[in-house]
């Protein structure tokens, strides 16, 4: 491409995501994080398309650059190729200590509920510019139970202080530790419930991220079996509940509540009692999502007494467990990077000769590899002054042994290189006429292609020392992206491009009649075979809220059936006059109004044509 060429692609950037074109511009859709109708979320979507056409003119391989364009392959994030990595699972406790530096000041060690909440909200802010993609808390209840005990301590003092003042005469049915007990009780629990309400209404509200956008927060809790990490996680999911300051659904952070036999699972656990409450407020609010400690392939790094070796995911499944080149915890790691591949097109052209999409898949897999460690190359060449957070605090693993000039290169290799794939069930109908839900042949060919893919990565992670490993794409605006190219190569073909989207990753078609259980069963093997990340939801109809035994059951049977991280969708109505939040007819069931289409407000996660 020459300069005028580069120059006329730019101010078609320019023109698409200004001004009247602005709402039906792809552009713009392209991150749903990102309002691009406000002049910084336009700036932003101006610089980042803008970024992506110079990489791919300048930096990518022409080869590469081609499948990309042409729509074989997708590099994600592509507009920060050249600067940063994707995602990182942070370790509150360990930036916590002796305090951080933002790069505008250094913050004390917090010393209350409060001053965690707030400082765990300041720390996914800081690494968000550091790096594109996700921040996921791992050990977000057992950093809060610290701040949790350091409040009850200063309350309990304040007690004793308030006992003596009054006298026991006045307080005839407590001693004084009694009294100084159930005052610190009462007090930390308010306080709690407080830190927790403003950590959900900062990661809502703060657009801290060049000016447009929200932090993508994720935070992993549910095994602290301690009064002061099970207070924690209490109060977190009734300031959930509640919502925001007009009854809203908050989207961030992305919760997730693990799940472990002897912890929380089964109604003699010492956390049964969050599990039942992480229900009922996910039948409410959507979230949170719940992960399987249990689940084999997560199960295998898993120590008691050993939190970090708890599995994190992010909101939008990134998992990252393995290491080849380090100790295997989920703390201080994360996604480098990740290339998906058009597996229905390979599938369309082979036209049904299975033989020939294998084929076809081992050559584009070996592109994405070349393309993935490419990219690693550009990313390993900076130091830790360009990620004055991630790496100058020390939050990405071993980083701290590093100086501000010191290459990344070596402390890198703890993330991972991810290969994503998409669109597994019109690649099925394209092959044999059948997706994976329809018969047990078509199954047994998905998970043969996932397979496939799998044992690619896991021969490429021993062959050059770095972990790679397999993705179930989230589809975001891929899924449409991929079916639209395809639709104008070979037309409308029935069950592969006669929609508006590709189906994500290994999941059964929205639109297919199938009972949960089923769903579950079929892609439950799948998560097995996706170590980079996963996730599987089924539909509930009406009002979960009033049917909580079937949505605790269904999440039982996600863990029996060897899930590893899972959601239950449902409709999520509010009135906007009266507040109300559930499931609306034409008339509110709250204040009686008649309620038009137009302005009831429906919160519906998992779109399938944006997909998160």
């Amino acid at each position: 491409m020459n300069e005028l060429q580069f120059g006329q692609k730019v101010r078609k950037i320019f023109d698409d995501i200004t001004a009247s074109k602005a709402a039906e511009c792809n552009l713009k859709r392209d991150n749903a994080n990102i309002n691009g109708d406000t002049a910084m979320g336009a700036m932003l979507q101006y610089g980042a398309n803008t970024a992506k056409e110079y990489y791919l003119d300048t930096m990518i391989d022409p080869e590469i650059a081609y499948l990309h364009e042409k729509g074989w392959i997708h590099i994600h994030d592509l507009d920060f190729y050249g600067w940063t990595t994707t995602c990182t699972q942070i370790e509150l406790r360990k930036l916590f200590k002796g305090g951080f530096n933002t790069g505008h000041g250094h913050l004390r060690e917090p010393k209350s509920i409060g001053s965690y909440a707030a400082l765990a909200a300041i720390a996914i802010q800081s690494n968000q510019n550091d790096q594109h993609g996700g921040q996921s808390i791992v050990d977000f209840d057992y950093a809060m139970a610290d701040g949790v005990r350091l409040t009850y301590s200063k309350h309990y003092e304040e007690g004793l202080n308030l006992y003596r003042q009054i006298g026991p005469k006045e307080c005839t049915d407590y001693d004084e530790q009694a009294f100084a007990n159930d005052y610190a009780i009462k007090k930390t629990k308010r306080d709690t419930y407080q830190a927790m309400e403003g950590l959900i209404h900062n990661l809502n509200t703060m657009h801290s991220r060049a000016g447009a956008q929200v932090p993508f927060s994720s935070i992993n809790y549910g095994m602290d079996t301690s009064w002061e990490g099970r207070l924690a996680i209490e109060q977190l999911l009734l300031a959930t509940e509640a919502g925001l300051g007009n009854g809203e659904t908050p989207i961030f952070p992305i919760q997730i509540f693990r799940v472990k036999e002897g912890v929380n699972f089964n109604p003699d656990d010492r956390n049964y009692d969050l599990f039942k409450l992480a229900m009922r407020v996910s039948a409410k609010r959507l979230f949170p999502n719940f992960s399987f400690i249990d689940a084999p392939f997560n199960l295998q790094y898993y120590k008691p007494g050993h939190p970090e070796t708890e599995v994190g995911y992010m909101g939008c499944r990134t998992r990252v467990m393995g290491n080849v080149c380090g100790p295997e915890v989920a703390p201080g790691r994360g996604n480098l990077s990740f290339t998906s591949i058009n597996l229905p097109r390979l599938a369309i052209e082979a036209d049904g000769d299975k033989d020939a999409f294998f084929i076809h898949l081992n050559q584009i897999l070996r592109k994405v590899m070349k393309q993935l460690l490419d990219r690693y190359l550009v990313q390993a060449a900076r130091t830790v002054r360009n990620f004055p957070f991630l790496m100058g605090e020390g939050v990405w693993m071993d980083s701290e042994t590093l100086g501000p000039d010191d290459c990344v290169v070596e402390v890198l290799k703890h993330g991972t290189l991810s290969i994503g794939f998409i669109g597994l069930a019109e690649t099925l109908k394209a092959l044999i006429g059948k997706h994976h839900g329809e018969n047990d042949e078509a199954q047994a060919l998905g998970l043969e292609i996932v397979h496939y893919i799998r044992a690619f990565c896991d021969e490429m992670s021993e062959e050059i020392g770095m972990n790679v490993t397999c993705l179930a794409t989230p589809a975001e605006s891929l899924s449409g992206r991929f079916v639209k190219m395809d639709k104008r190569l070979y037309g409308v073909i029935e069950g592969v491009t006669d929609r508006d989207y590709y189906t994500n990753s290994f999941h059964v078609p929205v639109y297919f009649p199938i009972s949960a259980a089923r769903k579950i069963e079929l892609e439950a093997p799948y998560h097995a075979l996706t170590n980079a990340g996963h996730i599987s939801y089924v539909e509930m109809d009406g009002d979960a809220t009033k049917n909580l035994e079937a949505f605790e059951a269904i999440i039982r049977h996600m863990k029996e059936c060897g899930i590893g991280y899972g959601s239950i969708n449902h409709p999520v109505d509010r009135d906007p006059v009266c507040g109300y939040n559930g499931i609306i007819g034409d008339v509110c069931p709250c204040c009686g109004r008649r309620v038009k289409s137009v302005e009831q407000e429906r919160f519906k996660r998992y779109n399938p044509k944006t997909t998160e």
